[in-house]
């Protein structure tokens, strides 16, 4: 059984270092049976970082949000302009993120494509509302949702994502909170956010906090993402960093 993960976009809402919006593909096998190409998070750059690994948009079966921030939801809009101008997409896509997910896509396509939103698709479009500590089981996947400090107009969540035996946590962005131990207790591997290394901002972490919480998170492989520009200037981090382009095992 193998859970595989490889990191589109792991930048923060800045492109720190050049780096993409966050987009992470997942994908695995389960003896006879796939998972179908999921997308953690869809950044506004996601788009073309999928293009630059030669990754077809409309092979996306699932779509998971962890919240609705440009750099986090904002691929959408294209994503979806994509899929019916370009691909001419006919098999289905599920969105899951927090209540409001739909209404927000529907502002923001209209926002940069006027009329937009109205169009006729050719592919059933579902989108599931995602609530603080339901678990849900979206094509294949066992989701839980995990909500956290980063105001953006709806909960934001961290992500625990379940598959073949195997589980992924995404922090999401967020400052410090409990919800956290919960989200990643007893995760193979757990997605953090660290966009300081050591400025204490709300809605934010801190690579010094962060170290000094490690005991507290009962996970397995740690790897750090949404990295600022003092971040990526370290050379002498404990815990290792994401890798855009890179693919890890879960």
């Amino acid at each position: 059984m193998t859970l595989q993960l490889q990191i589109l976009g792991c930048g923060d809402a800045f492109s720190s270092g050049g780096r993409l919006h966050t987009c992470f593909l997942l994908g695995g096998e389960t003896g006879e049976d796939s998972l179908a190409p999921t997308l953690l998070d869809c950044g506004a750059t996601s788009l073309a970082a999928m293009k630059r690994r030669s990754i077809e948009p409309a092979t996306i079966r699932t779509i998971l949000i962890t919240h609705l921030h440009g750099d986090h939801f904002g691929g959408l809009p294209f994503l979806l302009s994509d899929a019916h101008y370009r691909a001419r997409r006919t098999t289905p896509l599920t969105l899951a993120g927090p209540p409001g997910l739909r209404e927000r896509i529907r502002q923001a396509a209209e926002a940069l494509y006027p009329g937009s939103s109205r169009r006729e698709l050719a592919f059933e479009l579902e989108i599931v509302e995602l609530h603080e500590r339901e678990t849900v089981s979206i094509n294949g996947l066992r989701v839980t949702a995990f909500e956290v400090v980063h105001p953006s107009g709806a909960p934001s969540y961290a992500l625990r994502v379940e598959y073949g035996g195997r589980t992924l946590t995404f922090s999401g962005d967020t400052e410090w909170t409990e919800a956290l131990i919960d989200a990643a207790a007893g995760a193979d591997l757990f997605i953090c956010e660290c966009n300081f290394y050591d400025r204490p901002v709300p809605n934010h972490l801190n690579y010094v906090e962060l170290l000094a919480r490690r005991p507290r998170l009962d996970c397995g492989r740690m790897l750090l993402t949404h990295l600022g520009d003092d971040m990526l200037e370290r050379s002498d981090l404990e815990i290792e960093t994401a890798v855009e382009g890179r693919t890890y095992e879960v």
